[in-house]
C-alpha cells in the first residue's frame, strides 16, 4: 500500500481574506468564541498610495517532525500513518507543553474542556473521502489539500509547478503547510509592527515587556492590521517558575551535603536537611500538579507514559529522587545501618542531579521558544541547584562544612552565566528579542535577581551575616526564575 502524506497549500495570489475558512472550521467543530483552528492575519506594507495588503491563513502545519508529539507526556497528540497530526482531548492532562513546543502557535486550550486542541485536518472527513470544509468553502480555491505522495493529486502537481515557502523552516519541523507567493511580512511573526489595537476588533492580550523590533524590507514598512489568532505567550507562568525554584532547593541540598564531604572528610547529611529536601520535593510535586488544566489526570503520566517526553522522564526521575530520600530517612529513623545510609544517600545525590538538570531537556523540547534553547541552561541549572541548596542549608543548619564557600562560588557562577546568556551572540532574532526583554527596563531582574539575589549576599557573606545572605540569595533566585520563564514567551509565534 502506497504511503499517504497529507498537506495544505495556501495560494496567496488568490486569497481575499474573507474568513470563510475560519467560519467553516468553527462551524464544523463547534468551536467557542476566542479560539480558532484556522484564522487569517492581515499585514499591510508601504505608505499611501503605494500600499499592499497581504492575507496569511494560519493553522497547524502537521509537521513531519512534530515537536508537539515529542513533548506530550501522555500521547494525547500523535502522528497518523497518513501524516496528519491528530489529538485526543480525553487523554490530555493540560500541561500546555505542546503549546510551548509548537513554533506556529497552532495549539490552544479549549476553554470548556481545558484540554489541548488544534486543526486535525478534519480527519473524520478524510476517512470518508471528503475534503476539509475550509477547502470546499473557499470561494477562490486558495486552499488546496490532499495527498502529496499521490502524483496525480492537485496538491502534488501544484507543488511540482510552483515555488513555495513554509513558516520557520529553520526549526527542522518539516512543516506541511506551503505558501505560494508567501511574504516574510506575514509568515514571520516579528517582521510586522504589532499595534495596540485593531480598527474592527480587539487585539489578543500580549505580555511583551518590550515591543519586538520591526524588520523592514528594501521597499516599505509592514504592520499587522488584523489578527484573530489565539495568543499563547505566557502558557507557563508563576507556578512553573516556583516549581523550578523549589526543585532547585530540593535537589541542591543533598548535592551540597555531598560536596561538603570533601571539606570535612566524612559523610554528613543532617536530619533537618534531609527532611527539608523531602518537604520541598513534595511542594514541587504539588506545583506541577496544580499547574495542569486537568490535575485529576496527573497519574496518567505514570500509567500512560510517552517516553520521548522529558515531562515523563522528569516525573520518573523525581519519583526516584523522592524514593531514595525517603529510604535514607527511613534508615536513619529505624534501621540505622551505615551501609544503607551511604547507598541511599549517594543514589539520592545522583537522582537529585538528574532532577536539577532534566528541565533543561524539557525546555529544549519547547521548540517554539528560541530563548529557552540556550546550551548554557543545563550548566546553569546545576549552578542554581547548588546556590539554592547552599542558601537553604546556610539558613537551616549553618554548621554544614564548606556551605559558605559553595554559596559564594555558586553566586559568582550564577552571575557569570546570566551575563553570558544575555550578552552572547544569539542564533535567532527571536532569542535576541527575548534576551533584550530581560535587561531593558526590567526592575524584577535588576533589583530582584541581580541586586537582591547576587550583590546583597556577596556583601553579607564576608560580614558573616550568613542567614540573611542565604535568604536574599533564595529570593533573588526565585525572581530570576520568574523573569527567565517569562522572557522565553514574550515573542509572538504567529
Amino acid at each position: 500500500m502506497t504511503r499517504m502524506n497529507y498537506g495544505f497549500i495556501i495560494d496567496n495570489r488568490k486569497c481575499i481574506g474573507c474568513h470563510a475558512c475560519t467560519v467553516a472550521c468553527k462551524q464544523e467543530h463547534d468551536l467557542p468564541i476566542g479560539v480558532n483552528r484556522t484564522w487569517v492575519k492581515y499585514v499591510e506594507k508601504g505608505e499611501f498610495p503605494s500600499t499592499r495588503r497581504i492575507f496569511s491563513v494560519q493553522r497547524c502545519n502537521h509537521c513531519a517532525n512534530a515537536p508537539c508529539v515529542e513533548i506530550c507526556p501522555v500521547t494525547a497528540l500523535w502522528q497518523r500513518k497518513d501524516g496528519i497530526v491528530d489529538f485526543d482531548g480525553d487523554r490530555c492532562i493540560g500541561c500546555k507543553a505542546c503549546m510551548q513546543a509548537c513554533p506556529y502557535d497552532a495549539i490552544y486550550l479549549h476553554p470548556d474542556d481545558n484540554t489541548a486542541a488544534k486543526c486535525n485536518y478534519c480527519a473524520h472527513r478524510i476517512e470518508v473521502n471528503l475534503a476539509p470544509p475550509c477547502v470546499t468553502v473557499c470561494p477562490e480555491h486558495a486552499i488546496i489539500a490532499g495527498d502529496m505522495e499521490d502524483a496525480s493529486s492537485e496538491i502534488a502537481q501544484t507543488l511540482a509547478r510552483h515555488q513555495v515557502q513554509v513558516r520557520k523552516p529553520e526549526k527542522g519541523t518539516r512543516p506541511k503547510v506551503f505558501y505560494i507567493d508567501g511574504d516574510a511580512a506575514s509568515l514571520n511573526p516579528t517582521y510586522a509592527e504589532t499595534p495596540e489595537g485593531y480598527l474592527w476588533s480587539e487585539i489578543p492580550k500580549r505580555v511583551y515587556q518590550i515591543a519586538p523590533p520591526r524588520l523592514q524590507d528594501a521597499e516599505s514598512e509592514a504592520r499587522r492590521v488584523y489578527d484573530q489568532g489565539q495568543s499563547h505567550e505566557e502558557s507557563w507562568g508563576e507556578k512553573v517558575a516556583a516549581y523550578l525554584w523549589t526543585k532547585s532547593i530540593a535537589a541542591g541540598i543533598p548535592m551540597v551535603a555531598f560536596l561538603s564531604m570533601f571539606v570535612s572528610g566524612e559523610l554528613q547529611f543532617p536530619l533537618v536537611l534531609s527532611i527539608s529536601s523531602i518537604l520541598l520535593l513534595m511542594v514541587t510535586t504539588v506545583l506541577l500538579i496544580i499547574d495542569l488544566k486537568q490535575p485529576r489526570r496527573f497519574h496518567w503520566i505514570l500509567l500512560r507514559p510517552q517516553w520521548r517526553s522529558w515531562l515523563t522522564r522528569g516525573a520518573f526521575i523525581l519519583i526516584g529522587f523522592s524514593l531514595f530520600l525517603g529510604l535514607n530517612l527511613f534508615d536513619r529513623l529505624f534501621i540505622k545501618s551505615e551501609t544503607i545510609f551511604a547507598i541511599t544517600f549517594y543514589l539520592a545525590v545522583l537522582f537529585g542531579f538528574g532532577s536539577a538538570i532534566y528541565s533543561a531537556f524539557l525546555f529544549w523540547q519547547a521548540k517554539g521558544r528560541d530563548f529557552w534553547q540556550s546550551p548554557l541552561f543545563a550548566v546553569h541549572l546545576i549552578v542554581m541547584a547548588l546556590l539554592a541548596g547552599a542558601g537553604a542549608a546556610i539558613i537551616i543548619d549553618d554548621s554544614t562544612p564548606g556551605v559558605r564557600g559553595i554559596l559564594l562560588v555558586s553566586l559568582l557562577l550564577h552571575g557569570a552565566l546570566i551575563a553570558l546568556d544575555l550578552m552572547a551572540v544569539h542564533s535567532t532574532n527571536d532569542a535576541k528579542i527575548a534576551a533584550r526583554s530581560v535587561y531593558r527596563k526590567n526592575w524584577p531582574f535588576w533589583f530582584g535577581a541581580i541586586f537582591v539575589g547576587i550583590v546583597v549576599p556577596l556583601i553579607l557573606l564576608p560580614l558573616d551575616i550568613t542567614g540573611a545572605a542565604g535568604q536574599t540569595a533564595l529570593i533573588g533566585l526565585l525572581m530570576y526564575e520568574r523573569v527567565w520563564v517569562r522572557a522565553g514567551q514574550v515573542v509572538p509565534l504567529s
